[in-house]
């Protein structure tokens, strides 16, 4: 993290450096490397002015606070950067797309009783080779997965074949336009 403070109209204050510095400190478990935050700490009169400026990961983040005590003001400018970096972290993690994979799905999912919408936990690559589908039921008979996904030497089209209940299959054919 690579922090940088600039006084205007006041005496630049070590004190004051290492205290912006200490607390930019609490935003580095919300955001990736690399992370640079830049504060400008000001004096208008009587008041105390800290405006803080991150820009990380390609997003940039702006807060600013003015009190009467420079101290209070840099707190006030940490809550309200953690609240807005918290914020995005959450919305990163709830809409994070798994390499294009279910993106269109998660935002029209229903959502469970708890209110949460389901999640991928799991990722599997699978290589569609081509066979018949009476090839792909015999994979079936000796496989352990209740689905297999394949492509028909006949059509060319991906195709599903799964288990149904009773012991039969069911087939989910695709077709191209």
């Amino acid at each position: 993290m690579h922090v940088t403070v600039t006084f205007r109209h006041m005496d630049s204050s070590d004190a004051l450096r290492k205290y912006a510095e200490e607390k930019t400190n609490r935003l580095e478990k919300y955001l990736f490397e690399p992370i640079e935050v830049h504060w400008v700490l000001s004096v208008e009169k009587i008041r105390h002015i800290a405006d803080a400026t991150i820009a990380a990961n390609g997003v940039s983040i702006k807060a600013e606070e003015s009190t009467a005590d420079m101290y209070s003001a840099i707190d006030m400018t940490i809550d309200k950067l953690e609240k807005q970096v918290r914020k995005h972290k959450e919305k990163l993690k709830d809409h994070k797309s798994h390499e294009g994979q279910g993106a269109g799905r998660e935002a029209s999912a229903s959502t469970e009783a708890g209110g949460r919408r389901p999640r991928i936990i799991k990722k599997e690559n699978q290589f569609l080779k081509p066979m018949s589908v009476e090839e792909a039921s015999m994979q079936m008979d000796v496989s352990e997965k209740g689905f297999l996904v394949f492509t028909d030497s006949v059509t060319g089209n991906i195709s599903v074949i799964y288990k149904a209940e009773g012991g039969d299959y069911g087939l989910i054919e695709t077709k191209t336009k």
